[in-house]
C-alpha cells in the first residue's frame, strides 16, 4: 500500500478506494435498513451514487433512486446512461411542461413517463423527492438510494419511506439545512421535528446505523481543504486529492498595479484573496462592493488565465463558464449580474450560495454574507451558507468584504434561545467566520476604487 509522503496514511486515491469499499460492501451485503455516508465538497459523492446503483442493478436488485431537485435527477440520469448504455433507466417526473431535460429523449435505454405503472419492470428509477411522495399502491423497492439526503428535509423522508425496504443515504452535512417556508421553532427539539434533516431524523431514531464518510476533496486544491475541513467539518475532516504542486493558476497580461489585479496575483499564488473595502454601514446591494467584484471578473477575463491540474498538464483557457460569482441575496446577484453586463462580460455563472451549492468552478468571486452588515442575523451566520461559498472553487476563491467584520462578530455574540433536544452544530456560524477570517486576512488586498 502506498502512503503520502508528509504522513503515514494511505494515499488519497487508496484512502477513497478503501472507503468506497467499505460504503458498497455495508449497503449490497450488510443487514441494516440504511446506510448513511457523509462527503465533504467534491468528493465524489455523484460518482459514488452512480456506482452503487449500478452494482445494486449488476446484483439484480431493482431500486429507486431520490434526489432533491429535477437538475439532479437529470444529471443522474445521463450519468448512469453514459456509464452503461444498456441499463434500462426509468425518469420519473411531474405532469409539468419541461418537467426533465429534453436531452433524456435521445438516450435509448431510458424511458421517461409521469405514471410510475409506465415504468414497471425498469431496472432504475430515479426521481425528485417531491414526486415520490405522490406515488401510491406499489409493491416497495428492495433499495433506494437518496442522494443530497442532508438537504431532504425530514417530512419529505416520512412521505417516501414506505416505497423501499433498505436506503444509502449521501449527502454532505455542512452545506446548507433543508429550506422551510414556515417557522419551526414549535418543533425544535421533538423527535418529529419536520424541518430537521432527513439524515439527522434518521439517526436519532436509528443510531446504530452504519455511517461512514468520504475522506478525499478531488474538488478543494491543496490550500483550501486544510481551511474548509477545519472550519466546517472538525470531526469528520477530510483532505485534498491532489499536492501543492498538482494545480497552477497564470496570467498571460501582466498586473495593472491595480487592487483587482494584485488580488488576483495574491489568489492565482495562495488560492485565496481577500479584497477588503472601507468599513462602512451599506445596503445589502453595496454599489461598491458589487463594483469590485465586477471590476475583478473582468480583469480575470482580460488577463487570459490558465489553468494547470491533474487532469490536464498543458494550460487550459479560463473561460467565462469556469468562473461564478457567489452570493447571499438574490439581489445582490442581480447587482452584479447588471455591473458585470456593463462591462461587457457574459457567461459567467452569478447565483446565491443555495442555487451554487453541487456546482464546482476553476475561480469564484464571493460577496462575504456579512459584508457591509450593521448586525449579524442567523440567516448570515448559517455556517452552511459560507462553507458553500468557499468551496465551489478548483484553484482559487476570491472574497470581497468591508473592514471590520471580525469586530461585528464579536459584537454581536449569538441570542439564538437554547433549546432542549436540539443537536447542536459545530462549529457554529460564528466561529466558522472567525476561522474563515483569520487566513483571509493572510491574503489582505486593500481596495483602492
Amino acid at each position: 500500500m502506498s502512503r503520502s509522503p508528509e504522513t503515514d496514511a494511505p494515499a488519497p486515491a487508496e484512502a477513497a478506494a478503501e472507503a468506497t469499499a467499505r460504503i458498497l460492501d455495508d449497503t449490497l451485503h450488510g443487514t441494516a435498513r440504511g446506510v448513511v455516508v457523509d462527503s465533504p465538497p467534491g468528493a465524489g459523492k455523484s460518482t459514488l451514487v452512480v456506482r452503487a446503483a449500478l452494482e445494486l442493478a449488476a446484483a439484480g436488485r431493482p431500486l429507486m433512486v431520490v434526489a432533491q431537485t429535477n437538475a439532479q435527477v437529470d444529471d443522474l440520469v445521463q450519468r448512469l446512461a453514459a456509464k452503461d448504455p444498456d441499463l434500462p433507466l426509468g425518469r420519473l417526473h411531474s405532469s409539468d411542461a419541461e418537467a426533465y431535460d429534453p436531452s433524456l429523449d435521445a438516450l435509448p435505454s431510458v424511458r421517461t413517463s409521469a405514471k410510475v405503472a409506465d415504468l414497471a419492470g425498469v431496472d432504475v428509477v430515479l426521481s425528485t423527492a417531491a414526486k415520490w411522495a405522490y406515488v401510491k399502491d406499489v409493491e416497495p423497492w428492495r433499495h433506494a438510494i437518496v442522494d443530497e439526503a442532508y438537504q431532504m428535509r425530514s417530512d419529505a423522508l416520512l412521505a417516501v419511506a414506505g416505497h423501499f425496504e433498505r436506503a444509502l443515504f449521501v449527502g454532505d452535512p455542512g452545506q446548507l439545512d433543508p429550506f422551510s417556508i414556515v417557522g419551526s421553532e414549535q418543533w425544535a427539539g421533538l423527535a418529529y421535528d419536520p424541518s430537521a434533516s432527513a439524515v439527522s431524523t434518521l439517526l436519532a431514531h436509528n443510531p446504530g446505523l452504519p455511517q461512514h464518510r468520504l475522506p478525499v476533496s478531488w474538488r478543494l486544491p491543496a490550500s483550501a481543504a486544510p481551511l474548509v475541513s477545519h472550519a466546517f467539518y472538525p470531526f469528520t475532516p477530510f483532505r485534498s486529492g491532489t499536492g501543492p504542486s498538482d494545480r497552477s493558476l497564470s496570467f498571460g497580461v501582466p498586473s495593472d498595479g491595480s487592487a483587482a489585479d494584485r488580488v488576483l496575483d495574491e489568489a492565482a499564488l495562495a488560492g485565496w484573496g481577500l479584497l477588503e473595502l472601507p468599513a462602512r454601514h451599506t445596503p445589502r446591494t453595496d454599489p461598491e462592493a458589487v463594483g469590485a467584484l465586477a471590476r475583478v471578473v473582468r480583469r480575470l477575463l482580460d488577463r487570459g488565465g490558465a489553468a494547470v491540474s491533474e487532469q490536464s498538464p498543458d494550460p487550459v483557457p479560463l473561460t467565462a463558464d469556469r468562473i461564478a460569482v457567489g452570493t447571499a441575496h438574490r439581489d445582490q446577484a442581480a447587482a452584479v449580474r447588471t455591473a458585470l453586463a456593463d462591462l461587457g462580460v457574459t457567461g459567467v455563472t452569478v447565483d446565491t450560495a443555495n442555487r451554487l451549492q453541487g456546482r464546482e468552478y476553476d475561480v469564484t468571486v464571493v460577496l462575504h454574507p456579512l459584508s457591509g452588515r450593521p448586525d449579524a442575523t442567523a440567516f448570515h451566520l448559517e455556517t452552511g451558507r459560507l462553507c458553500v461559498l468557499a468551496s465551489r472553487h478548483r484553484h482559487a476563491c476570491i472574497v470581497v468584504c468591508r473592514a471590520g467584520v471580525p469586530e461585528l462578530l464579536d459584537d454581536h455574540p449569538s441570542t439564538e434561545p437554547v433549546q432542549l433536544g436540539v443537536s447542536l452544530r459545530f462549529p457554529d456560524g460564528w466561529e466558522a467566520n472567525h476561522a474563515v477570517l483569520a487566513r483571509l486576512g493572510e491574503h489582505r488586498i486593500a481596495w483602492d476604487g
